[in-house]
């Protein structure tokens, strides 16, 4: 057999018993699962209190624009602790690269700031 498709071949395996992994349990609970439906088990479900009124309420533009800078910086610290710990081998070059990407995201923050995105009315 030819090495080059035979590196292909475990790939091909690997990524074949990677979808068996996740699409097998959810195929075989399909097939299992017991069909009793009610009205009860259709109901929205609130830590065991009744719901009360409409479940589709829209909610203020501001917790989406939080949540959106948190995932930035939460996004920012994920690159941040590699970098630190690899901080002596990177030398400058690392540390030039560093400094544009929290200017990047400092900009992004004082444009956030300046367009009062994240303040609450």
């Amino acid at each position: 057999m030819d090495s080059y498709f035979y590196h292909y071949l475990f790939i091909g395996i690997f990524v074949l018993a990677t979808v068996g992994f996740a699409v097998l349990p959810l195929a075989l609970a399909g097939f299992i699962r017991p069909r009793k439906p009610s009205l009860l088990k259709q109901a929205p479900y609130e830590c065991g209190v009744e719901p009360v009124g409409d479940p589709w309420i829209q909610f203020r533009v501001q917790y989406y624009l939080v949540a959106l800078a948190f995932v930035i910086f939460d996004v920012e610290t994920i690159y941040l602790y590699p970098w630190a710990v690899g901080f002596h081998e990177l030398g400058l070059p690392g540390f030039v690269e560093m400094i544009i990407f929290l200017a990047i995201l400092a900009a992004g923050l004082l444009y956030a700031w300046k367009k009062k995105a994240l303040e609450w009315d």
